[in-house]
């Protein structure tokens, strides 16, 4: 991490949209379209921790959801 983002007190909303896909977003600005609040809140180290902690799979939701479909249809 940058030395300025170890300085850097302000607050920020993890995020999360419809892929289920993370980020991080400034509290005092609007949400962009497609986002929404995911329940964590705190300074952009704190953030970017549970962002770690809690995005294990890259993959976005719906690519998830067709892989799945296929093994399923794999196996049937």
């Amino acid at each position: 991490m940058r030395e300025d983002e170890t300085d850097d007190t302000r607050l920020y909303e993890v995020v999360i949209n419809h892929e289920e896909q993370y980020s991080i977003w400034s509290a005092d600005r609007e949400l962009p379209a497609g986002w929404r609040k995911a329940g964590k809140s705190g300074t952009k180290r704190e953030c970017l921790a549970h962002v770690d902690e809690v995005w294990t799979d890259m993959r976005p939701l719906s690519l998830r959801l067709a892989m799945a479909q296929a093994a399923e249809e794999r196996t049937g």
